[in-house]
C-alpha cells in the first residue's frame, strides 16, 4: 500500500483549519515526510501514524513555513528513544542551514542522540532522491525565491505518477516534473514573485498533460474553494480538487 496524506495545505499564513503545507508518503517499508512544520508530530499522531516508522525526511527549501518544525521533530524522536538513523534529503542550501540550526541547539552534545544522515542533492535538472521496491522519487529545481525542489514520485507497482510543484513561479521545470502524471499537486498562493495562481496551476496541468490537479499552498481563509476551482478550470479541463488538511491519496 502506498498512500500520501496531506498534513497541511495552507500557504505561509495558516489558520485554525489549515496548517502550513507539508505531507507524508506511507509505504510498506518507508514512511517519508515531505517538509516539517511546528505541528507535524501531533498531525502524524492524529492520523494514526507511528513516529518511530518515519524513515526519511525530504526538505524542499529553507523557508520557515516548510522547515520550522525540524528541530522539534528531532528532539521528540530523541526523547522517545529513537535509535535508527533518519535520512534527511535536500539541496546544499537547505541542509547546511538545518545543520546550523542543530548546532545552535547543541544536538550533537545530547546524550545518545540518534544518527542523522544528510543526503545532499546535486543542483541539476533531474535528481534521483530515493528508490525502493515501491516507488522512485525524483527532484527537479523550481523557480522560487531561494533554491527549491519539486518532487516526482513514480509508483512501481501501480505505474502511477504523482508530481508536487512545491513553491514556484510558472516555469518549464514544472512541465518537466509533471509530464503525463496521474496527479499534479500544484501550489496556488497567487501571482507574486516565486509563486503561482490557481489559473497558472491549471495551465501547467494542461501543458504537462496530467490526468488530475490538486491545488495546495493557497491563502487559507482569504480565497474560497469555489474561487480556486473556478480559476484553475479556466485553463484545465480535467478534474480539479482543492487539497484539505488530513486528506489522502491512494496510489495503489
Amino acid at each position: 500500500m502506498s498512500k500520501l496524506f496531506f498534513l497541511g495545505t495552507s500557504n505561509a499564513i495558516s489558520d485554525e483549519h489549515h496548517e502550513n503545507t507539508h505531507m507524508v508518503l506511507v509505504g510498506e517499508q518507508h514512511m517519508i515526510l515531505i517538509d516539517c512544520v511546528d505541528s507535524t508530530v501531533l498531525r502524524l499522531k492524529r492520523i494514526g501514524l507511528d513516529l518511530h516508522r518515519l524513515s526519511d525526511l525530504i526538505l524542499t527549501h529553507f523557508h520557515p513555513d516548510h522547515v520550522s518544525g525540524v528541530p522539534q521533530l528531532l528532539m521528540n524522536m530523541w526523547l522517545m528513544g529513537r535509535i535508527l538513523p533518519l535520512n534527511i534529503y535536500g539541496l546544499q542550501h537547505t541542509l547546511s542551514r538545518i545543520e546550523d540550526l542543530m548546532g545552535l541547539y547543541g544536538m550533537s552534545e545530547w546524550p545518545n542522540f540518534f544518527p542523522v544522515e544528510f543526503k545532499r542533492l546535486p543542483s541539476k535538472d533531474i535528481i534521483s532522491v530515493l528508490e525502493c521496491d515501491e516507488f522512485h522519487i525524483f527532484a527537479v529545481p523550481m523557480k522560487h525565491l531561494i533554491p527549491t525542489i519539486g518532487l516526482r514520485i513514480e509508483f512501481l507497482k501501480s505505474k502511477k505518477v504523482l508530481a508536487y510543484s512545491c513553491d514556484t513561479e510558472p516555469c518549464p521545470q514544472v512541465i518537466c516534473l509533471a509530464q503525463s502524471a496521474n496527479i499534479l499537486i500544484h501550489e496556488a498562493a497567487g501571482v507574486s514573485a516565486g509563486h503561482s495562481s490557481a489559473e497558472q496551476a491549471g495551465e501547467a496541468a494542461t501543458r504537462a498533460k496530467v490526468n488530475e490537479l490538486y491545488l495546495i499552498h493557497y491563502p487559507a481563509g482569504k480565497v474560497s474553494t469555489s474561487e480556486l476551482l473556478s480559476e484553475a478550470r479556466r485553463k484545465f479541463k480535467g478534474p480539479v480538487r482543492v487539497a484539505e488538511d488530513f486528506g489522502s491519496l491512494n496510489m495503489d
